[in-house]
């Protein structure tokens, strides 16, 4: 690949300072760096040395997500051919269906081929359409500023799809992706300056702005009109726990179902056996935090348990045992893939604790009494995002008060 990088030296004349491509040098710098790694090392004795850089911290989180995707795009399937009627599956229109008579993999819930075909023809276009929208203010917002263009979006941009739902129009998920970027990060500097999730704040945005699309039964399985069997729900199970009336144990509901991800749900939420995997790559690479995963979960055991003890013959969510709720919702993927963000979440060491155990502690709080509401994951760490810079100050504190007793001691 000698020609190649010979080919881009030669081009890089045309983007530096006074050539006529200047300002699209972040453009060529991108291209450079995603190929190649960047020309610039440290010289001083006063940087720290890391084989480690943006760019490849960045792929290892797409990388331990992957999973997830592989998950949302085989569930969202099955989900789809499940609910589907297969005498008037040949009926259906629209250009998905198209694909997949095109393709002869047809509808068979027992074909893997199937569901992952089927899935992959809502998921793709959500992600297509995310990374051109997001790349393209991320592109914009660096040419005018003339900053390099940061990896970070490649994160940004396939988390923000596998936490939609299916049925999500691509018109929300361009102006979600939209508002995630340019009004939650780039209005604050870029990456590194944001004080909130951008693809969170993305989802909240499209959540509170089209209630309709993003909430209730039916938006959560890709059902084409009229296709739906009888007895079907593609409500979540947070959502048909919502109305539960018997205590949580008569429920039969399937645990095993639940953990694996075979359940209706945002794409990429579903499998808390997806991110089990992740958080081990995230954590055995030192990229995502181990304190913050592991002060959600104790959060969340030390929250269920306590409402286990006091328990309420009128409010069956306070039976609800702390492993369920590891496997509900959003709970997996928010504890692996967002509380963990280096950026909105707090730098001391023990801040991490603290600021995980509150996650884990509140989301149990509010799908307990507030069943209208039992998806809590995405605004409670929002919530933290925000109080993580209070966090991160109370400890700074402690420590220098602590130094400076130790000092007039001595």
């Amino acid at each position: 690949m000698g020609w190649l990088r010979a080919w881009l030296d030669r081009q890089a004349v045309h983007f530096e300072k006074g050539g006529r491509l200047e300002r699209l040098h972040a453009l060529y710098e991108a291209a450079d760096t995603f190929l190649y790694t960047p020309p610039s090392v440290t010289s001083g004795g006063a940087h720290v040395r890391d084989a480690i850089d943006l760019k490849r911290m960045m792929m290892i989180v797409v990388l331990a997500a992957a999973p997830c995707v592989l998950m949302a795009m085989y569930n969202t399937g099955l989900q789809a051919n499940l609910a589907l009627d297969p005498a008037r599956a040949d009926a259906l229109e629209g250009w998905r269906h198209a694909v997949i008579r095109a393709l002869g993999v047809g509808y068979s819930p027992a074909d893997w081929i199937a569901n992952f075909v089927h899935g992959a023809l809502y998921f793709l276009p959500l992600y297509v359409v995310t990374m051109a929208v997001g790349g393209a203010w991320e592109v914009l917002f660096s040419v005018i500023r003339r900053h390099p263009i940061n990896e970070g979006f490649l994160v940004t941009g396939l988390l923000f799809p596998l936490i939609l739902p299916p049925t999500t129009p691509l018109w929300q998920a361009a102006l979600g992706i939209s508002f995630g970027v340019v009004l939650a990060k780039e209005v604050f500097g870029g990456t590194g300056m944001n004080f909130v999730n951008p693809a969170l704040a993305a989802r909240a945005f499209v959540f509170f702005a089209y209630p309709a699309e993003m909430s209730g039964d039916k938006v959560w399985t890709a059902v084409p009109q009229g296709a739906a069997v009888d007895g079907f729900s593609g409500a979540t199970l947070l959502a048909q726990m919502r109305v539960m009336t018997e205590p949580f144990a008569t429920q039969g509901l399937s645990w095993w179902n639940a953990f694996v991800g075979l359940e209706p749900g945002s794409m990429g939420e579903t499998s808390a056996a997806a991110c089990l995997i992740g958080a081990a790559i995230l954590i055995g690479t030192g990229v995502g935090s181990w304190r913050t995963m592991a002060g959600v979960t104790l959060g969340t055991v030390a929250m269920a348990l306590l409402l286990n003890a006091i328990g309420s013959a009128g409010n069956p969510w306070l039976g609800v045992p702390f492993w369920w709720h590891m496997v509900l919702g959003g709970w997996a993927f928010g504890t692996v893939f967002m509380a963990t963000d280096p950026v909105t979440s707090p730098f001391s060491e023990s801040g991490k604790w603290v600021y995980g155990f509150l996650i884990g502690a509140l989301v149990v709080l509010i799908r307990v009494f507030n069943p209208a509401y039992p998806e809590s994951m995405m605004l409670v760490i929002l919530f933290m995002n925000v109080m993580a810079p209070v966090i991160d100050h109370g400890f700074v504190k402690a420590n220098i008060n602590r130094r400076r007793k130790r000092r007039a001691a001595a």
